[in-house]
């Protein structure tokens, strides 16, 4: 029977960063003050990118004044991804608390979010900055565009999926295998493992205090490509013959039906004594052509897919929700 699991701490905050070694003392100290007006039991997981700027020895060094912080460091920048895995993974509170170290995401947005997974029952709480501080054209803009397109293709009315701060039930991250760049997509990883209760929360949003953004064109281009690539994993992954199978059968249906037809037709003519063009002078033979080795081809890889997927470990890996001994 499902009960509900016995964890140490109340909420874990995992921070990933990268070259943000100004703002650390400040928001360990901001989130030391909000757990301890709220009495929460916590830990703060601090994930070193493979920082350049003297990052982790500051962790090291306020370890001594507030003990809740535990650190990871990285030997090189392996990027949000992994950072997330390994502090997901060291997670051992109730509540997950995710956030960037740019003090743009502010900590007293942590117990209301807290209530909303422990008292409300939510899987996951996703921040929205509704009121952004960046620049207009080169983040606000390109942010709702994605935004609207991720909406549309993961099908999870969220306005702000790439927000940092985020909040989540502990089974529902150490449930979803974030890697690559797929930190923005977790929301989604979650509703594919069968974690569908997710909500948003509107939250503060601040400029940035030290440091320069990471964020680039080519973060913006990248994440498109991922949710495309997250999209049709999560819909073909266990079953590549509906996608790769029926597309070739449909190509080499209409290639095979042109072939016959201009062949036919050069036949027709032939057979009245009317002008007829040879089949080799009509390009429209060779574009049939093409269309029938593509869906050969296409059907042949869906086929090759299909023994690969039968043959992975992880073809009958189901998570379950409940159970009876």
């Amino acid at each position: 029977m499902n009960k509900e699991e016995n964890y140490p701490l109340e909420i874990s905050v995992v921070v990933s960063l990268f070259n943000e070694n100004e703002s650390l003392p400040e928001l360990c100290s901001w989130i030391s003050k909000v757990m301890a007006e709220n009495g929460f039991s916590h830990e703060l997981i601090m994930v070193d990118d493979g920082s350049t700027d003297g990052s982790w020895d500051t962790i090291c060094s306020l370890k001594e004044q507030f003990p809740a912080i535990r650190g990871i460091s990285f030997r090189r920048n392996y990027g949000k991804s992994a950072a997330l895995y390994e502090g997901f993974k060291a997670a051992r509170g109730r509540v997950v608390i995710t956030m960037d170290a740019d003090l743009q995401d502010s900590p007293d947005e942590i117990p209301e979010l807290y209530r909303m997974i422990g008292e409300d029952g939510w899987d996951i709480v996703s921040g929205w900055k509704a009121h952004r501080l960046d620049n207009k054209f080169t983040k606000n803009l390109p942010s709702k565009l994605y935004n609207w397109t991720a909406r549309k293709i993961t099908g999870i009315k969220l306005h702000d999926m790439n927000c940092g701060l985020k909040a989540y039930r502990n089974e529902v991250v150490k449930n979803v295998e974030v890697y690559g760049e797929m930190h923005r997509y977790i929301p989604y990883l979650a509703k594919n493992a069968g974690f569908d209760r997710i909500t948003e929360k509107p939250v503060h949003h601040m400029k940035r205090k030290y440091g320069k953004s990471k964020f680039g064109i080519e973060r913006f281009v990248n994440g498109l490509l991922d949710l495309i690539s997250l999209w049709f994993l999560s819909t073909f992954g266990k079953k590549p013959m509906h996608f790769f199978g029926f597309t070739g059968l449909v190509t080499f249906f209409i290639g095979f039906v042109c072939a016959v037809w201009v062949i036919a037709d050069k036949l027709v003519a032939q057979a009245h004594s009317m002008k007829f063009r040879a089949v080799t002078d009509q390009p429209l033979f060779y574009i049939a052509l093409l269309a029938v080795l593509l869906g050969a081809m296409l059907f042949l890889a869906g086929f090759v897919s299909e023994l690969i997927s039968r043959s992975t470990l992880e073809r009958n890996k189901y998570n379950k929700k409940d159970y009876i001994e």
